[in-house]
């Protein structure tokens, strides 16, 4: 195995970690904002405002694209243990 080939299993698992986290992400941080812009307005600063919306859409984001995340992940980690025979020789 050379460094090139290292390098691209890194990649791999770095793009498959971004590709995974992103629906989160962006839902946990556009309610953020929206939670955000809503306390600005009203003048609201109540420390469960802001943490319950996120987890909520923490949970949805999880029910509607969990079965493909643990899909993708579990797709990557069969084809990294099957790599490993191949390395090997």
């Amino acid at each position: 195995m050379d460094a090139s080939h290292v390098f691209t299993i890194g990649q791999q698992g770095l793009m498959i970690l971004l590709m995974v986290s992103a629906p989160m992400l962006a839902a946990v941080l556009l309610v953020g904002v929206l939670v955000s812009i809503f306390q600005a307005a009203t003048q609201i600063n109540e420390a469960t405002l802001s943490f319950v919306p996120k987890l909520v859409a923490a949970v949805a984001v999880m029910a509607v694209a969990g079965p493909w995340m643990m899909t993708t992940l579990v797709d990557y980690l069969r084809s990294m243990l099957m790599s490993i025979a191949t390395a090997a020789s």
